[in-house]
């Protein structure tokens, strides 16, 4: 419904301001942690309505002449071909991208680090991969007993097995395409080998989530809990605040347990710990920023139903397991939220079972639901992102934006000379259709001209969308989930 619930402009003025002062602590060398996204946080933008994805690079850019990234990406992950949900592509192959990115702003790269590497055969391969690009790679293993055995990971059999990264610039940022990285521990490692070389340098987190200054079991809160369900987070009150300070804050499991290793780090090195708890590392004014706390409340209630359904989808699929669904059924409970919060979900459903063939339903911005049948000539998909585009054009319902005359000999086309069964267009072919009619029609003109205005609108599709159809719709900036479930029984699907 396009309400905004976080002002944008705020965050990046104080989060700067924080930063900087965080710098300024340490009179060497700063590593900087990046939780989240970087460069394009679409969960945060997502769960909290008005925050911008490139929010992060901004205030990055402030300081990109004494900065540089590090890029990580666990062995496993490489190993398990793991996806950006928000993108549709591996870690592995993100991690091109970004580097492509980055270096079209004139970010600095120093290198890409692999961690929890134990000769992995994708791993290996990526290596090689990299390094043929001319891009430095640095490998980290692992550590028995990590993170609790504070001895050995302190210890030349411990972070001393590392990789030593080389950088050359008083800021070094650690991002990586996703969770669960090893971010942190690359950081404590650089710390420890900086310290063997004399070199005075100290660490600070910039994360988003979870939020430390609002309710443990906000939807804000639980919705980055559903985004990290297969790595096995936990948010939790941080014990060594509350007890430090008195005060009550939010941090999560992971945070919370490497603390002990990072205290034990600052007082081999400084003799003293600039931090009290983990919450003290972190540098986050997000949960100052939010302006509307029931808009964030309503859209970060929808995140979790989105997680929840690509976790069924996963699983049906085979990469996701049934803890992890549970998992995010427990926090659907606890925000309050159901499959009914979505009514595109309903409409979708009823759509489907009055027809009795697949169906999808958008949400628009402005809260009008539109369907889409499954018919001969189009899928569900391409039928209702041409009746969306209708509705956002006031179109009349009997215009036919795409004549059958040029449906048909595309149909023609796919199924007799480039081998696909199914005859009907998907929704990428219904644009460059739609396109080429834009020429000559004033309607399709006027249709063409609407595409903008789905970016954000909420989508449900009753089966399983094929690769196609996902990737358009992510592109023109739907939220999409589906049921757990494919149009046919066939074992194979592209």
């Amino acid at each position: 419904m396009n309400k905004i619930g976080f002002d944008n402009q705020k965050y990046i003025s104080i989060q700067s301001e924080k930063i900087k002062e965080r710098i300024s602590q340490f009179g060497g060398k700063l590593y900087l942690e990046f939780g989240g996204k970087l460069f394009d946080d679409y969960h945060a933008s997502r769960v909290l309505p008005g925050f911008k994805p490139d929010s992060k690079i901004k205030m990055l850019l402030n300081l990109k002449e004494q900065a540089e990234i590090v890029i990580v990406i666990s062995a496993d992950d490489i190993e398990k071909n793991k996806l950006r949900s928000d993108l549709g592509i591996p870690y592995d192959v993100d991690i091109l991208r970004l580097i492509d990115v980055f270096r079209e702003i004139e970010l600095y790269v120093g290198g890409v680090v692999i961690t929890h590497f134990s000769g992995q055969h994708s791993a290996v391969a990526f290596e090689h991969r990299l390094q043929q690009l001319g891009i430095k790679v640095y490998k980290h293993y692992l550590i028995e007993g990590y993170p609790s055995n504070i001895p050995l990971i302190i210890s030349e059999n411990g972070y001393g097995k590392n990789d030593y990264i080389e950088t050359t610039r008083s800021l070094v940022v650690v991002t990586a395409p996703g969770p669960g990285s090893g971010k942190m521990a690359v950081c404590l490692s650089q710390l420890y080998h900086e310290h063997l070389r004399g070199i005075k340098s100290g660490y600070a987190k910039f994360e988003t989530f979870p939020i430390w200054n609002i309710p443990l079991k906000h939807p804000t809160n639980l919705a980055y809990e559903a985004a990290t369900a297969d790595l096995n987070d936990v948010n939790m009150l941080d014990p060594f605040h509350l007890e430090a300070y008195g005060i009550k804050s939010v941090n999560y499991n992971r945070d919370v347990e490497i603390f002990p290793v990072l205290e034990a780090m600052f007082n081999q090195i400084y003799g003293y710990c600039p931090y009290k708890s983990p919450t003290d590392m972190g540098v986050n004014m997000a949960g100052n920023c939010i302006i509307d706390d029931e808009v964030v409340k309503e859209a970060s209630r929808n995140e979790i139903i989105r997680r929840y359904y690509q976790a069924m989808c996963r699983k049906v699929q085979g990469k996701a397991s049934t803890d992890e669904t549970y998992k995010i059924e427990l926090l659907m409970k606890q925000g309050g939220c159901s499959n009914n919060t979505r009514p595109c979900i309903r409409m979708a459903l009823q759509k489907e079972a009055d027809t009795q063939a697949p169906a999808v339903c958008v949400e628009l911005n402005d809260g009008r639901l539109i369907t889409g049948k499954t018919s001969s000539l189009l899928g569900a998909s391409s039928a209702v992102l041409l009746n969306c585009l209708k509705a956002l054009g006031d179109i009349p319902d009997d215009v036919t934006l795409i004549s059958p005359k040029i449906i048909e000999p595309v149909q023609d086309l796919k199924t007799q000379y480039l081998g696909n069964r199914n005859p009907r267009l998907h929704t990428d072919e219904v644009l460059v259709a739609l396109s080429i009619c834009a020429v000559t029609d004033e309607y399709a003109r006027i249709a063409m001209n609407q595409l903008h205005k789905l970016k954000g609108c909420e989508a449900h599709s009753t089966v399983i969308l094929s690769q196609t159809d996902e990737n358009t719709f992510r592109k023109l900036g739907f939220n999409i989930t589906y049921e757990p479930k494919y149009q046919n029984k066939k074992l194979y699907h592209k």
